[in-house]
């Protein structure tokens, strides 16, 4: 058996062309890029001015309306009716069972910049120019076997608990709750509004799982930062134990705050603990992290969502803010060599995929080294010089790992077939 070769400082495997690079590779990359994984089309984030622009706004929506299967809502009536629609009236979502995540907060909060950064990969600099939302959008996430949830972005404007409204139809189904608090606006109202949105979702499923971002931090100091989550922190928590005993819910209600901002990497860390809740093989994949850690010798590692750069699991160490950033640039680095440097006479594939790694090697004897599981996700990991010499056995233990991921993909299929057989014939009798 040959051993494998050393890496040099910087490789990526993935097919490399003869003729060097033009303008026309990053075009097809583009393309190819935009169809494996379902990205809006380029020209549906350009600014258009006059009369074009209520045109295209009326071909986006309805393009996007046949696409992800989003209702407009203008009123309590119609909210109503769309969310029957799409829930089957049951509280379930027609058509699958994927976990819900609801987006929800006041007027200009920031959910719709969050939701096209992290999932439609827009420039945090051009959420400057979208429009509030006035509609429930409702997106579906399928980038791989694990990733693959609802998002339903509401507008902070209308009172989904007006007594018209069934709170059943939104929280019924749901797997976790999302709230965005503007830390850099009065959040008086919105801790009240936060306060009412909780006790009804608690009413309605208390196992939604509730996550509060506090969201534009970007340019406040770290202090202030510290002082306003303690702030919302502990004036929600009054709230709730204030009026826990007329709303009939527990006064302790499990909350996780998180500090976000489009302009880092925090929204990204802030998802990743959110998906990582819905994840029923979370435990396992985190069990198989631990165990490439310790016997390959590594400092930290990550499973990644190549799509949205969200890490679905990671071992038992704790994450470090600079390691996670670290690991998340080198998937936009491996992209945007592989878009130079792919294999250009197949347009019709990715120019990298389950093949392909790459090594990064810093200046502090720290090596990054990405490899993929698959075409969808992507193991990057921290090593130290010393023990990247022991190459062929990294190389080994990760094959172990793969085929180990691999398993846990046959069993969530087997499980979730035998899951679908016993509805259908419940439903039958």
């Amino acid at each position: 058996m040959n051993s494998p070769p050393l890496y040099q400082d910087y490789d990526i495997d993935g097919g490399p062309h003869d003729g060097g690079f033009n303008d026309d590779d990053e075009d097809d990359y583009d393309d190819t890029f935009a169809n494996d994984y379902g990205y809006e089309d380029e020209d549906e984030f350009q600014i258009h001015t006059s009369s074009d622009a209520k045109n295209f706004e009326r071909k986006s929506i309805s393009r996007k309306e046949n696409s992800i299967n989003f209702s407009p809502v203008t009123n309590i009536a119609s909210t109503k009716s769309s969310v029957r629609n799409i829930t089957n009236g049951s509280g379930s979502t027609s058509g699958n069972d994927k976990p819900r995540i609801l987006l929800m907060g006041l007027r200009r909060s920031g959910k719709s910049s969050i939701q096209k950064v992290v999932f439609q990969k827009m420039s945090p600099h051009d959420t400057l120019f979208l429009e509030s939302t006035n509609k429930i959008v409702k997106n579906d996430i399928s980038n791989n076997s694990f990733v693959q949830f609802q998002i339903w972005d509401f507008p902070g404007q209308i009172d989904f608990f007006d007594s018209t409204f069934e709170s059943d139809l939104i929280f019924g189904g749901c797997g976790a709750l999302v709230f965005v608090i503007d830390a850099q606006d009065n959040c008086v109202e919105a801790i009240s509004k936060l306060h009412q949105t909780v006790c009804q979702a608690y009413k309605v499923n208390p196992n939604i799982i509730f996550e509060v971002f506090i969201h534009k931090m970007d340019g406040i100091s770290d202090d202030l930062k510290i002082q306003i989550q303690q702030d919302i922190q502990q004036r929600l928590q009054e709230e709730l134990a204030d009026h826990a005993q007329d709303n009939q819910i527990p006064q302790n209600i499990p909350i996780r705050y998180q500090l976000t901002s489009i302009y880092d990497h925090s929204i990204f860390e802030a998802f990743s603990k959110v998906i990582q809740k819905l994840i029923p093989q979370l435990p396992t994949l985190e069990n198989l992290l631990d165990m490439l850690v310790s016997s390959s010798r590594l400092d930290k590692a990550f499973l990644f969502d190549v799509v949205s750069k969200i890490y679905i699991a990671t071992d038992s160490a704790p994450v470090d803010n600079t390691t996670y950033e670290l690991c998340s640039d080198m998937i936009d680095v491996v992209i945007d060599v592989s878009c130079i440097y792919g294999m250009k006479d197949q347009n019709d594939s990715f120019a990298y995929d389950e093949d392909s790694s790459s090594v990064i090697k810093l200046n502090n004897d720290t090596v990054l080294y990405l490899r993929e599981v698959n075409k969808y996700l992507a193991l990057v990991c921290l090593i130290n010089k010393s023990n990247f010499d022991k190459i062929g056995l990294i190389n080994y233990n990760f094959q172990c790992f793969k085929q180990a991921i691999s398993q846990v993909f046959e069993v969530r299929d087997i499980i979730q077939a035998q899951q679908k057989q016993k509805k259908l014939l419940n439903t039958s009798k």
